[in-house]
């Protein structure tokens, strides 16, 4: 491998090399890797901030454990891209998070180094737990590592796996990386907890200087010494109380600077020897190496395209139903002092910093923590204020039983605004937001709207907070609205598209601009067309029912699941719906693509009529 100028990140057998490489050479790979993380995001999008914190930490696990005998699991998995580089995958990397590339979080099916998927927080320790429990019901004295980033600890699965992990008595070590950044700002007591932990580096201090003061004390000094070697733990339990993770029976090492991989090494190698349950807490600087990411990490967590030299993200613009629906809520609750804002550590991502900054003491970030946001949401509605939390679809499904046990049996009035419902794209199968309608719709006390635009969105919002005195989800897309569907003033039950045809288009959402474009289609084709476009999805409607029945048949395009759709239902009580919806997990890649693979693009809803109505006739 020769010195560090020869050193070639693409030259390497990885990970096996990295156990070769001396610790100038390790810099220089580090050094390496965060240059293909930058530019591969900036062109991809993706977590770059997490990823360019734990270059010196992936490292240093891979140089402490085999890979895949030792098994790695990642929490959530925007901290895993420098472990696909350092698993065979360096070369693929330029793929990240394209169609047919390389996916943004872990998968075992892409590689057999991912031991367990990732893409929603806090559950790493959960599955590592079971993984070495397995392994050690099979005599396997491997170990199993869960990385997770102190953001994950405020989510309620991180206490649960802690629990039970503790005292387990199996190889497994957790690897607390402490950044005092999630997505946004870390919030409540684990983050306060975890910075105090700091302070431990005080008691290692107070005994060295003991230690050198009776080294130096004649006739006395030796005998104290060792009484106190004698009595550590109470020494220790009488400068600092053991912490949280001793308590529930872990074994605690760190904190340990996690961008020097030989002070990692020699942390993990203890880990290591242990045998036994062991957390290690390691610091780290969120974004390090670039210094747009270590100056705003909240922006560089997940980023679309960017510009290098002067790192101005490609972020999500105002121009955005996310932004759109921040901004009615502002204009809300200027009039109306009842109506509270809760996120789940996603301020930014869904459009609540405005009402952040306008109303603070009504604004409400609870951490990673969907159960809580949910119940929590039920407990200001019982003291007759309007919570609106505002959350990505796939995070939803997190909280389906609060939202049953704690917000549907006590018939409470709470909003839940439902970002990124439908294809996401590129963050995939774990991000896809297709299942809420699903779920959402087998609840009590709950009504969905489906907003098509921006006009629709504010009137929804407006009438689930005012109107309603149910669960009122507003469920809407990622990204901004698509022009040339608005036929008449908005609406938030349905409208009637009428072009004299014998058959019907049933869509909603993002899908009824392309509806309309596919009625143009088939009007070359002289096959005229009507479009019937929910708003109101949810409960279903007997007028609508009795639309769709007074067609000959009615092709109904749905961007969500099969089982549970809105499509099902109404099939049930109409005998003429011909459903188009999804049956699979679909995979990462451009939404646009991902769409017309899916059947929902202009041309496919059009040609699938075509052939359905050709069939019929032959």
């Amino acid at each position: 491998m020769g010195n560090n100028n020869k050193l070639d990140l693409y030259k390497l057998n990885l990970p096996a090399d990295l156990k070769r490489l001396n610790y100038p050479q390790c810099d220089e790979l580090c050094r390496q890797i965060r240059k293909l993380l930058i530019t591969t995001v900036s062109k991809n999008g993706g977590h770059l901030a997490s990823s360019l914190g734990t270059v010196e930490l992936t490292l240093a696990v891979h140089r402490v454990f085999e890979s895949p005998r030792d098994k790695i699991v990642w929490d959530v998995g925007h901290q895993a891209y420098t472990h696909k580089i350092v698993t065979g995958r360096a070369k693929k990397f330029n793929t990240l998070r394209q169609e047919d590339g390389l996916s943004g979080f872990c998968r075992p099916d892409e590689s057999v180094h991912d031991a367990f998927i990732s893409g929603h927080s806090s559950n790493a320790i959960s599955a590592a737990l079971g993984i070495a429990t397995a392994m050690k019901l099979s005599g396997d004295d491997h170990h199993t590592v869960a990385i997770v980033g102190d953001g994950a600890s405020s989510g309620g699965l991180f206490y649960e796996g802690l629990n039970n992990a503790g005292k387990s008595g199996t190889n497994i070590i957790v690897i607390l990386n402490y950044n005092e950044m999630s997505i946004s700002k870390n919030v409540g007591g684990m983050a306060k907890y975890l910075a105090t932990l700091r302070t431990k580096d005080g008691y290692h201090k107070t005994k060295s200087a003991v230690k050198k003061v009776l080294d130096k004390t004649p006739v006395i000094g030796s005998p104290v010494k060792k009484v106190i070697k004698g009595s550590k733990d109470a020494f220790k339990n009488s400068l600092l109380h053991s912490t949280l993770f001793e308590d529930l029976g872990f074994e605690y090492i760190g904190p340990l600077d996690g961008h020097n991989i030989a002070e990692m090494e020699r942390g993990l190698q203890a880990a290591k020897a242990l045998n036994c349950p062991v957390l290690v807490h390691v610091n780290t600087v969120k974004g390090k190496g670039y210094a747009p990411a270590e100056k705003n990490p909240g922006e560089y967590h997940g980023v679309g395209s960017f510009e290098i030299s002067t790192g101005n993200p490609d972020v999500v613009s105002s121009d955005s139903f996310s932004s759109v629906m921040g901004k009615e809520l502002c204009d809300i609750a200027r009039t109306n002092n009842k109506v509270c804002a809760i996120t789940a550590a996603m301020k930014y991502g869904t459009g609540l910093q405005y009402f952040a900054k306008q109303f603070p003491e009504r604004f409400f970030d609870v951490g990673i923590a969907e159960e809580h946001a949910v119940t929590f949401c039920g407990g200001l509605a019982q003291m007759n204020y309007i919570p609106v939390f505002a959350v990505y679809s796939s995070f939803l499904q997190r909280a389906y039983d609060e939202i049953l046990h704690d917000l549907s049996i006590c018939h409470s009035h709470a909003v839940i605004c439902v970002d990124r419902a439908g294809i996401v794209g590129n963050d995939g199968e774990t991000h896809q937001g297709i299942f809420d309608v699903s779920f959402l719709s087998s609840i009590p006390n709950t009504k969905i709207y489906s907003p098509s635009d921006y006009a629709e969105l504010k009137l929804c919002l407006r009438k689930a907070v005012y109107e309603d005195d149910c669960i009122a989800a507003v469920r809407y897309p990622r990204g901004n609205e698509k022009s040339g569907i608005r036929t008449s003033e908005p609406n938030t039950s349905f409208v009637h598209i009428k072009k004299g045809g014998s058959i019907l288009i049933v869509t909603y959402g993002r899908l009824c601009t392309n509806a309309m474009a596919a009625v143009e289609i088939l009007k070359s084709k002289d096959i005229a067309c009507d479009v019937l476009r929910l708003v109101e999805i949810f409960p279903i409607s007997e007028k609508i029912a009795d639309i769709i029945s007074s067609y000959d048949v009615a092709f109904f395009f749905e961007e969500g699941y099969d089982y549970g759709s809105i499509s099902e239902k109404y099939a049930a009580v109409c005998d003429n719906v011909a459903p188009f919806t999804i049956d699979y997990f679909v995979k990462h890649g451009d939404s646009t693509v991902l769409l017309d693979e899916l059947g929902f693009s202009p041309e496919k809803m059009a040609q699938q009529i075509e052939d359905f109505l050709n069939d019929e006739q032959t």
